[in-house]
């Protein structure tokens, strides 16, 4: 089979379903980013939070608490889960598509499970509030994935050319960004909950903050499954390749390994920093925990000012070398947070300054890497004759769940060396962890081929 026989698409994707399109990723980037900022704090909290500690705090191993298990659990069940919803909709002969109808399936349980992950049985320490988070956490994680992967894999399906595949990605890492904005919004929101409702307790304030926020991203998460016919733009036909035969040839491919591992250490980065940032403020520099929303918020919106700039770059000098570069800018971001609350500056000046320089690095790195798997899936797809886009983004989002969950688990297990006022070497230490890995992944990724690529891609689409 040859590149000749996959099937064109009818139609080229208009502006407005492009925005449809971004705005599915506005809601489960909310539903992903509120546990990413959320669950530590809710079940680990610090000792003035307000918060009642509701799971045993209990350290094994000298470094390990629950949380910080219950998070790596959670990847055992995704293991299996992501590449076989992969393949399931790789494989899919639906007559709406491949795609769409696992994400109006995923979007609702998953927005559900967002919410009662916070909502455990009991209000005090209890076996059965850790019952509850391990389930819940499981059953959330699959739902997400019926919707992410799926969607993903619209990507280079919906996006004919390099270049438009670019601008997708750039749209969807807005409103991925935007979503970070409104998850950081959640101890505002349950500030005005708890004012405005007359709660007593911190806790169910939080809890009818995230519930609200979870019914928004649900609402969002369904835009793209009424806009999006795949009929009409999309190339729609199934992978014959079975289950394992795909997976191992998406793994064996050496453009998506390379990829795949900076990738990975990106993501672990990113999970200790969005975990961390309520520590990082309150703790550190003893700053009230309302900020993170507008820290957040400057963080993103100043990121929007380089998106521009990502475009123009990548087109000029490739996607690679800005890739690189944004790593280790963003390592040495990282570093600063070791020293944050002993710099010569007020507090004040301390949390601008990190958000500020981290949106650089952010902006690079929310575009670049969903158009450059977008190009090696389109370019196995013109290899190989199989379109097993799915499966590419599958392995993808499963990689990046590990690198959160452990990103997670790193940061709970770093707690336990302390995470009081007076006692923050564990949170000081997350940074040292960040600068590390984000180094190490921009050091991997100066070993992706994108050159030969690019030059494969162009002479199977001339043949």
């Amino acid at each position: 089979m040859t590149a000749s026989t996959l099937e064109s698409p009818a139609e080229q994707l208009p502006f407005g379903r492009q925005m449809a399109y971004a705005v599915g990723q506005l809601g489960w980037s909310t539903l992903v980013n509120i546990v990413g900022l959320m669950l530590v704090y809710f079940y680990i909290p610090p000792d003035d939070a307000g918060i009642p500690f509701l799971i045993t705090q209990v350290v094994f191993l000298g470094i390990l608490n629950v949380v910080s298990l219950i998070a790596a659990s959670g990847r055992l069940v995704d293991a299996i889960t992501d590449p076989l919803i992969a393949s399931f909709s790789d494989r899919s002969t639906n007559k709406r598509g491949r795609r769409i109808p696992f994400m109006l399936a995923g979007a609702f349980p998953a927005a559900l499970f967002c919410f009662l992950m916070f909502t455990p049985p009991s209000g005090e320490i209890s076996v059965w509030n850790i019952v509850w988070l391990v389930v819940v956490q499981a059953l959330f994680y699959t739902l997400l994935t019926a919707y992410v992967t799926p969607y993903f894999a619209l990507l280079p399906e919906l996006g004919h050319t390099s270049t438009q595949r670019l601008n997708l990605s750039t749209w969807i890492s807005i409103t991925y960004a935007l979503g970070i904005i409104i998850a950081a919004q959640t101890p505002l929101l349950a500030d005005i909950f708890q004012s405005s409702l007359g709660l007593e307790s911190r806790m169910s304030a939080i809890q009818v903050a995230i519930g609200a926020l979870a019914v928004i991203a649900f609402l969002l998460m369904l835009v793209p499954t009424f806009f999006i016919d795949e009929r009409r733009y999309c190339r729609s036909k199934p992978t014959s390749v079975p289950f394992f035969p795909a997976l191992r040839q998406t793994f064996r491919n050496p453009h998506f390994r390379y990829y795949v591992i900076a990738d990975f250490a990106y993501f672990m980065g990113l999970a200790i920093i969005n975990t961390g940032l309520l520590f990082y403020i309150t703790v550190l520099l003893s700053l009230p925990e309302a900020l993170v929303g507008t820290l957040l918020a400057i963080m993103v919106l100043s990121s929007f000012v380089f998106y521009p700039l990502v475009n123009i770059l990548a087109r000029k000098f490739g996607k690679k070398i800005l890739v690189v570069t944004s790593f280790l800018f963003m390592s040495f971001v990282f570093l600063g947070i070791y020293f944050f609350g002993n710099m010569p500056l007020p507090a004040e000046a301390q949390a601008y300054m990190l958000v500020l320089f981290y949106s650089v690095p952010l902006a690079f790195l929310g575009v670049l890497p969903n158009a450059i798997l977008a190009d090696i899936a389109g370019h196995d797809a013109l290899k190989t004759g199989e379109a097993k886009e799915g499966m590419y983004f599958a392995a993808r989002t499963l990689m990046q769940k590990f690198g959160q969950t452990f990103g997670i688990f790193i940061f709970a297990a770093l707690l336990t060396l302390g995470k009081d006022p007076g006692n923050d070497l564990g949170i000081r230490l997350s940074g040292i962890v960040g600068f590390l890995l984000c180094f190490a992944a921009g050091v991997v990724f100066t070993r992706y081929q994108e050159a030969k690529l690019l030059a494969e891609m162009n002479e199977y689409n001339m043949s």
